[in-house]
């Protein structure tokens, strides 16, 4: 479930981005999260990770 929500909150921040790309970030970063033993703040660290694994967003980068 919370895959899914992850997935629905970065799809929304970078419609650009294709969806089978974002699923992909998402469940490498679960993928790596999965054995965390404290998994209060699973989701945010999943959302984190995910976002290092996409592609950088080419507004963000003209802006810096």
């Amino acid at each position: 479930m919370a895959i899914r929500h992850v997935t629905e909150r970065l799809m929304k921040a970078h419609p650009q981005l294709d969806a089978g790309l974002v699923q992909s970030s998402v469940q490498t970063a679960y993928e790596e999260l999965r054995y965390a033993r404290v998994r209060t703040y699973l989701p945010v660290l999943m959302e984190r990770r995910a976002k290092d694994l996409l592609p950088p967003d080419e507004q963000t980068e003209r802006r810096t």
